[in-house]
């Protein structure tokens, strides 16, 4: 049995996603948004840091996946993007938690079928996947497909059944 914590990081909304692997079976133990109001990015990055500790401490994870940085069309979003990762990874380090990274194209393609799908396909996926009554908050719903998909990439690696396979970051090494 696994719990595990996805992130969908976010210097104003970071969105988490937490389910618990149980062999094939995924179950769902919550999720929801760290939303930050602050304006200074200081501040804003000291809530996240908060935020994500607490929900360490609530659900206490085995596991932490977050999403790769992607380029963005505005360079000031993307270093910003890139700090909000950086704290959330630092809370999971913080608690001796591994941390795998996925990108956005990697998890879209896993939980929909497709590297192109727009966040209601995910939402209506990751409901479908983890059997919920209502479609997730979609920063929310995002930090779940990056769960669900590292318990894929994790399920496939147990299938292979080779010692010499570890998964680092996402990646066979």
């Amino acid at each position: 049995m696994s719990i595990i914590l996805g992130i969908d990081p976010g210097s104003r909304v970071t969105g988490y996603g937490v389910i618990r692997q149980q062999g094939r079976q995924l179950l769902y133990l919550g999720s929801g948004c760290i939303r930050t109001k602050a304006d200074d990015l200081p501040t804003r990055l000291q809530r996240i840091y908060a935020g994500v500790m607490e929900i360490i401490t609530q659900y206490q994870p085995n596991t932490f996946a977050i999403e790769q940085v992607f380029m963005a069309k505005n360079p000031d979003s993307a270093l910003k993007l890139g700090q909000a990762r950086g704290v959330a990874i630092l809370a999971a380090v913080n608690q001796s938690l591994p941390v795998f990274e996925y990108a956005a194209r990697q998890v879209k393609q896993t939980v929909v079928g497709t590297g192109a799908a727009e966040k209601t396909q995910v939402q209506h996926m990751v409901r479908s996947i983890l059997k919920l009554s209502a479609n997730p908050q979609s920063d929310a719903a995002d930090a779940l497909a990056i769960a669900i998909t590292h318990c894929h990439f994790n399920q496939n690696l147990l299938k292979v059944g080779d010692p010499k396979l570890v998964l680092t970051r996402g990646r066979l090494r």
